[in-house]
């Protein structure tokens, strides 16, 4: 089976393509065709080298092993200045997870929470607050 290129692809080619016809100075020389252009209004066409266009599709990359397989999924809620994270592990493998909080004021202490364990096929929920606004909140993943 013949790989296709895709639509941007033909896009690209196509507009290479007509901006060498339609270059500087094109449209005054269609007014005589029989004269010889020179000077600055001579505009080479330009050469498209097929090399330098990425394949498409994109090769896929390896999928990853059953053992790498690794990290419980977190999802994080801020709301004021309180923060928390519902994290499920899915994977066989026991998974660290930690919840870290960035202040938004100067003044107001950061936090990085102590890890949990979370089991395969087990949930927690990590809390954690500033004092007034939360700038940032993520989840950090270890193996133990």
């Amino acid at each position: 089976m013949r790989a296709r290129p895709s639509g941007a692809v033909s896009l690209l080619v196509t507009s290479v393509i007509l901006t060498a016809l339609l270059g500087p100075g094109a449209v005054a020389q269609q007014a005589a065709p029989d004269e010889p252009v020179s000077g600055p209004e001579a505009v080479a066409p330009a050469a498209v080298d097929l090399s330098e266009i990425p394949a498409e599709p994109p090769v896929q990359p390896a999928r990853t092993p059953a053992r790498d397989l690794f990290g419980a999924d977190c999802d994080t809620e801020i709301s004021g200045s309180q923060v928390t994270a519902y994290c499920h592990n899915a994977y066989p493998e026991t998974d660290l997870v930690r919840l870290h909080v960035e202040c938004d004021r100067w003044w107001d202490v950061d936090g990085d929470g102590a890890p949990v364990a979370v089991g395969p096929a087990g949930r927690v929920e990590l809390v954690s607050r500033c004092w007034k606004e939360v700038r940032s909140a993520w989840v950090s993943h270890q193996r133990p």
